[in-house]
């Protein structure tokens, strides 16, 4: 299925040809479309230990490469596994990007937390796994190459009043989503409030930048690892915090805060950031990605319940 309109065409013929005439010696592995879909990368399933992924939009090679970059180094520092890249595959065959063959990683996402507490698992022990995580990473020394390589700056490592002008297009854009469920002037208030937070002098450091469900692997209830580090930065680490409203309930949130040592002014700005990015989501894919969609909606749904909650 198309997502982008720039979509690149990666058909099943050309990743096998892509595979087999650039390691020769994987080309007895069997290959499959992977079920899970990915909005930045195609995935194909490569034997029993492999995972092929090509970037579906031109200048993807960027993130491929950063990732071949910069996750050796970052991958000793964290408390779970980080995909191991096996091989980086050059341009060719009519395909103009760079693409990665990674080690397979087993595991399950977590579950996106929707409706009442009863309705769900508790949420402890992964509370405490995402926060060594979001930990380790801030504790990461961030070296000078990666201070000054262009590729390691992001919109999600910036500050929060950035967002803005694009908050309320995204909004507007929402409004005009005839079925969408969603108390959209609580999120114009929240917002509104957010923008008036102090702005500390922010800290720098290493952000995943897209800590959400789907890059995230579980086994036997602990979490096994963080996957897809397309849009690793250095920066201002608060957006890495949005997981939070996603796959904890609330009582496990108020844990991963205070393991992870956020004062409020921090976790009221983490907390317009799991909103502005749910609804950035919404338009783009409300027909082409249902199944994100519906999880950025419990984001933002869980994000409205803690205002309301607390009145602010």
């Amino acid at each position: 299925m198309t997502l982008h309109e720039d979509d690149l065409d990666l058909g099943l013929d050309l990743v096998r040809a892509l595979v087999d005439a650039t390691l020769p010696d994987l080309a007895a592995l069997p290959l499959r479309l992977l079920e899970a879909r990915g909005s930045s990368n195609a995935l194909f399933r490569l034997g029993d230990d492999l995972l092929v992924r090509l970037p579906r939009q031109p200048g993807g090679s960027a993130t491929i490469e950063k990732e071949a970059r910069w996750l050796p180094q970052l991958a000793r520092h964290l408390p779970v596994a980080v995909p191991e890249i096996v091989a980086v595959g050059p341009p060719q065959l009519g395909y103009p990007e760079r693409w990665s063959v990674v080690r397979w990683i087993e595991g399950h996402t977590p579950a996106v937390v929707t409706g009442p507490a009863a309705t769900h698992q508790p949420c402890a022990d992964l509370a405490w796994d995402l926060a060594a995580v979001v930990t380790a990473l801030r504790a990461i020394e961030v070296p000078r190459p990666a201070h000054e390589d262009p590729e390691l700056r992001s919109y999600r490592g910036a500050a929060l009043t950035t967002r803005d002008d694009q908050m309320l297009r995204d909004l507007q854009a929402c409004r005009g989503i005839p079925d969408v469920e969603l108390d959209l002037d609580g999120a114009a208030a929240l917002w509104d409030q957010a923008m008036c937070l102090p702005q500390d002098e922010p800290t720098t450091s290493w952000c995943h930048g897209d800590l959400f469900a789907e890059n995230l692997l579980q086994r036997e209830g602990r979490l096994a690892a963080v996957l897809d580090f397309g849009e690793l930065s250095v920066g201002d680490p608060t957006v890495d915090l949005i997981v939070a409203w996603e796959v904890l309930d609330h009582e496990s949130r108020q844990l991963f805060r205070q393991a992870v040592g956020v004062d409020e002014p921090e976790w009221h700005r983490a907390r317009a950031w799991a909103l502005s990015l749910a609804l950035m989501t919404l338009p783009y894919y409300w027909t082409t990605m249902p199944d994100r969609c519906e999880s950025r909606l419990a984001i933002a749904r869980a994000v409205l319940e803690d205002f309301q909650r607390v009145g602010s």
